[in-house]
């Protein structure tokens, strides 16, 4: 018989599989650009609590569907029941390919940067980096070179963890309940550093906006786009669900407590932020979160935060690295990719070769491009197939209407059409912000299409196991 995953993953390693996999770095580097935007601080609270809203929204419609199917692969296998082999395998490719090895080398890559402010990493000469350069035609240039010390770092990340995870499933578990709890704890410190230390002033929350009408609707748009890379990950744990012990009432509960957790610690740190610096000072800072810590704790603050960063990402990694393998592997069990990627290993009980695989490909993303390219691109990718489940979720409640549902989509039908408007709205300004910014020459790439173009070459993929496996019928 062969070996299969252990269902060792309860509510509290859910919640934290949850938190962990969605507080990365972006609460530490977005809010400068959502600031400049908005001009307003409540408008900035506002948003990050908007994009938490619309992402519940999500969350809520996909709980039904990973409820009824607690299966390892999570959205893979849910696509396969929506709409057929075919969306499925684009879905399981477009996750390896793009966004979920995408999503682990941007955070690994956070990690590195952050390294720097302790340690100083090798870098070319810039005539040096562009030497060797991958020319995209109608997309744009890609440097391999370009900061070779952050990249070298980033790739040791991204193995180091990847071979926690091959070891022990619940080795990953242990070290990211460990970094979810260093991260909030590290977190909240902040929070309550700045307000109870800190030399800030209630006053900063009365700068109003400079926007009015349609103008404040686009710049409250681009800010919401923005806050949403900070949500990115929330459905990950979905791709575990075979590992998770009692998963039709533990998925739904835990992805909706570790969802508000997370929204309630974003508020709260936008809140800090604010506190601490008036709003213009927000939108000019690079690192806004060392100083808000520096008004609160003065010297040796950006020491930490460099440090809270660290922790920060380095559970993000550990979360979304232990999670992601899972939508790999189960393609291959459903004889839709390389069979040995389907295999558990034997002692440690771990989809071992599925997690070297995409050790190996983040290595080549974070080779491929910067942090700004890997979250453009990965981000654009996930939300078209978010679109999409929360549509194939209205298709089963027709396809299968008979089927046992544990927990039912709250608001069904306003709450999925709600968020698969919102999400629709967030593709088309991101592709047009895109390509805006490739023509201004402010990005070497069109970030979107080239995350396209990665996810379309799943297409002659497809047909080719499809007749590779022609006489051999899916598990």
């Amino acid at each position: 018989m062969k070996p299969t995953l252990s269902r060792t993953l309860g509510l509290q390693s859910t919640i934290s599989l949850v938190v962990g996999g969605i507080i990365g770095s972006a609460i530490f580097m977005k809010p400068a650009l959502m600031a400049s935007q908005l001009g307003s601080p409540w408008l900035l609270v506002c948003v990050w609590g908007l994009a938490g809203a619309i992402t519940f929204l999500g969350a809520l419609t996909n709980a039904e569907v990973a409820a009824m199917m607690p299966e390892t692969g999570g959205q893979y296998v849910f696509f396969q029941r929506m709409y057929g082999d075919f969306v499925a395998f684009l879905y399981g490719w477009s996750a390896f390919a793009v966004f979920n090895t995408a999503g682990n080398a941007s955070i690994a890559y956070v990690f590195s940067i952050y390294a720097e402010y302790f340690i100083h990493l090798p870098r070319f000469s810039k005539e040096t980096e562009q030497l060797i350069q991958l020319y995209l035609p109608g997309i744009g240039k890609i440097y391999p070179l370009e900061n070779i010390g952050v990249k070298g770092l980033t790739i040791a990340l991204v193995w180091l963890l990847t071979l926690v995870n091959y070891r022990s499933t619940q080795s990953g578990d242990r070290v990211q309940v460990l970094f979810s709890f260093l991260k909030v704890a590290a977190i909240l410190f902040l929070v309550i550093g700045i307000f109870s230390f800190g030399n800030g002033s209630f006053s900063n929350f009365n700068q109003v906006s400079p926007h009015t009408g349609w103008g404040l609707a686009l710049v409250i748009t681009a800010a919401t786009s923005g806050a949403f890379w900070g949500y990115d990950g929330w459905n990950n744990i979905t791709f575990m669900a075979g590992e998770i012990k009692d998963p039709q009432r533990t998925l739904p509960l835990g992805l909706s407590i570790g969802l508000l957790i997370t929204i309630g610690i974003y508020v709260l740190m936008s809140l800090a932020y604010i506190y601490a610096l008036p709003i213009q000072s927000i939108a000019q800072s690079s690192f806004v979160a060392s100083d808000a810590a520096s008004s609160a704790f003065g010297f040796g603050a950006g020491a930490m935060i460099a440090l809270m960063v660290m922790i920060s990402t380095f559970g993000c990694a550990s979360s979304n690295i232990l999670a992601t393998a899972r939508v790999t592997f189960a393609m291959a069990q459903a004889k839709n990719f390389f069979a040995s990627i389907g295999n558990v290993h034997l002692r440690f009980k771990t989809p071992g070769n599925a997690l070297l695989l995409h050790g190996v490909w983040t290595s080549l993303l974070v080779l491929s491009g910067s942090f700004d390219m890997l979250t453009d691109m990965l981000v654009f990718v996930s939300w078209l197939f978010y679109a999409l489940g929360a549509i194939g979720m209205m298709i089963l409640r027709k396809k299968m209407p008979d089927a046992p549902r544990p927990y039912k989509t709250f608001g069904y039908p306003v709450v999925p059409l709600l968020f698969i408007s919102l999400a629709i709205l967030f593709l088309v300004l991101t592709l047009y912000n895109d390509i805006k910014n490739y023509q201004d020459g402010t990005t070497p790439l069109i970030n979107s299409l080239f995350g396209l173009v990665l996810a379309s070459l799943g297409i002659p993929l497809y047909f080719y196991f499809k007749r590779k496996y022609a006489t051999q019928p899916l598990k």
